[in-house]
């Protein structure tokens, strides 16, 4: 369609507008869950990644350390052992303790000192102290070459009572702002030879396992936090106040040993853990201290994030240049749509005016059939009665009475197909009301039975009846009669001498069948197809009185009644309709039968 098209058509150029606009947000709207999705799984992504190589960093710290504190407990076993040690404790010989022990710990206090990282090289302790049978600390004689240690701190070496396991302890000696303020200790606990009770132990002081800032691509740093002292030499020591501050935070609010929280180091974003590492034991609570720095990951997640970003970008260009293409492609068949809707619209309203004109016509029709019917019952009424007089003369010939006779028969049928019409005009218009009640069928039956039997031209016929006594259909009883009557005369009309008829009535759910039989000629197929219309009568119609209104009136009452009338069957000198009611609702409805 052309422009000049849409500046003549506002309201389709609107519509294209609009679908644009649709289309488009439609595509940002995707577009944008399709980021944020993106964005989510980068993220978590980056977040796995990072668990990752903390966890494998993690692992690797943790087999350093066992090691390391496999290697201090053995040679520490190693020296408990010693017998001259023993018989120095066992025979309370304090004074010769030190000197003794000397010769056994000179390896370990004069080896080569291990880097901390590197636990299967010579263990080098810092010093060692005894501990007597209460847990106080023998303080070692002058020159024993026991290690240097203050009065205050080598007293925290105390234990009471004396443990029965090796314990791994911490030992702070600074200040804090040393490069090693905490000391790794590990107390060996020393058994009688003779009764096997702890008499004494062995407190030696290493330098703790901590990994160091320039091994290879280990980014992660440990270190050991006891008593508010941090222990953390691979970290500047200008940032150990903010560590240290963090590590207080994050104790004070969770209850755990053990947690994580982030944080900033000279300015770079580091992940940090603390845990404690020696729970079961009896010494001052010990934590692992570990930082991460966060920038490779934060710059990698940054650098996702801007491809994902700019990937979202095309994509959004490329879906509302898209977006605007189809639009225009969909707007057309839309176009072509309105126009035709605006043909189809007048074509509606030319039809709903001709068919408001038929409705009034059929409406004028009904009318002029029912005034009519009015009109034309007085005459006949008229008709008749001026008959009926000219009847009781008698200066007439006889067969002047015949004719008379035969004249007002012919009334009262023009009677009848006045007041069928009638009826069916007041069906037509839809002012035909039925007023429900209880109707006893086997009643009604025997009334139109035995007023089939005492009519004039009545033919030997014989009557089959099965209708249950007492049974109740829901309708208006002159109208019902005179559906029961019009089958019942059709019965007789088109049968045969000495033939029969016969009438069933069942209940079936909520309604009930009445069947009607009889002997005579069949209907033809052809005939079966008009059966039910106005002035339409069968095969046997030519020598039968009637005006083939008869069963399209049964038919209209019965449908009125929330039933129905159909042809059951039409062969082999058999002809039988089946009648629908409704049956009675409720058995309160019913009224009772005068006891006699």
């Amino acid at each position: 369609m052309s422009d000049s098209d849409d500046a003549t058509q506002p309201g389709v150029a609107r519509f294209r507008a609009k679908l644009v606009a649709g289309m488009m947000l439609l595509v940002s709207g995707l577009t944008g869950v399709g980021l944020y999705v993106a964005h989510r799984s980068v993220a978590a992504d980056a977040r796995r990644n990072l668990q990752k190589d903390f966890q494998a960093q993690l692992f690797a710290l943790h087999d350093m350390q066992q090691l390391w504190h496999t290697a201090l407990v053995e040679r520490c076993r190693l020296l408990v052992a010693s017998p001259r040690l023993h018989a120095a404790l066992e025979d309370n010989a304090i004074d010769l303790l030190y000197p003794t022990a000397r010769d056994e710990l000179r390896g370990l206090m004069h080896g080569s000192e291990a880097a901390s990282d590197q636990p299967n090289r010579v263990v080098h302790a810092r010093f060692y102290r005894f501990l007597n049978r209460s847990g106080a600390v023998l303080p070692p004689p002058e020159g024993a070459g026991a290690g240097d240690l203050k009065g205050e701190i080598e007293g925290g070496l105390s234990l009471s009572p004396l443990p029965v396991t090796p314990q791994t302890g911490y030992l702070p000696h600074g200040s804090g702002s040393g490069v090693d303020p905490v000391d790794e200790i590990m107390t060996i606990p020393i058994f009688s030879s003779e009764t096997g009770d702890v008499i004494s132990a062995l407190v030696v002081g290493f330098k703790p396992l901590q990994t160091s800032a320039s091994r290879g691509n280990f980014n992660m740093k440990s270190g050991i936090w006891v008593d508010g002292t941090l222990s953390l030499p691979a970290v500047p020591a200008s940032a150990h106040a903010s560590i240290a501050s963090a590590i207080t935070s994050a104790m004070a609010a969770s209850d755990s040993s053990e947690g994580n929280v982030r944080t900033s180091i000279n300015g770079v974003p580091h992940l940090l853990l603390y845990k404690r590492i020696n729970p079961e034991s009896v010494s001052r609570p010990g934590y692992e201290i570990c930082v991460y720095p966060l920038t490779e990951y934060e710059a990698r997640q940054h650098r996702l994030l801007w491809q994902v970003g700019g990937a979202g970008a095309l994509l959004l260009l490329a879906g509302l240049t898209a977006s605007h293409f189809l639009a225009r492609r969909l707007a057309a068949p839309v176009e072509r749509l309105a126009v035709d809707s605006a043909q189809n619209r007048r074509e509606r309203q030319r039809a709903e005016a001709a068919l408001e004109s038929t409705s009034e016509e059929l409406e004028r029709t009904a009318r002029y059939s029912a005034d009519a019917s009015h009109q034309l019952k007085s005459p006949v009424t008229v008709l008749r009665a001026g008959l009926e007089s000219l009847l009781g003369r008698d200066e007439f010939k006889p067969e002047v009475y015949d004719e008379l006779s035969g004249l007002i028969h012919q009334t009262y049928r023009l009677t009848g197909v006045i007041d069928d019409l009638l009826l069916l005009s007041r069906m037509d218009a839809g002012h035909l009301r039925i007023r429900s009640s209880p109707i006893n069928l086997s009643e009604l039956m025997e009334e139109w039975l035995e007023d089939l039997s005492a009519m004039p031209d009545a033919v030997d016929l014989q009557i089959e009846k099965e209708v249950p006594p007492d049974l109740y259909i829901e309708g208006e009883r002159r109208y019902t009669s005179l559906i029961v009557q019009n089958l019942l005369e059709n019965a007789r009309k088109y049968n045969r001498p000495g033939g029969r008829i016969r009438i069933r009535a069942s209940s079936q759910g909520d309604g009930i069948t009445l069947s009607i039989g009889n002997t005579g000629h069949s209907i033809s197929p052809e005939a079966q197809a008009t059966l039910f219309m106005r002035f339409q009568r069968g095969s046997a119609g030519e020598t039968v009185a009637g005006h083939g209104l008869g069963l399209n009136l049964a038919r209209e009452l019965a449908r009125l009644h929330g039933g129905g009338l159909r042809l059951v069957e039409s062969r082999h000198d058999w002809t039988e309709f089946e009648i629908r009611f409704r049956a009675v609702r409720s058995v309160r409805e019913v009224p009772e039968t005068p006891k006699i």
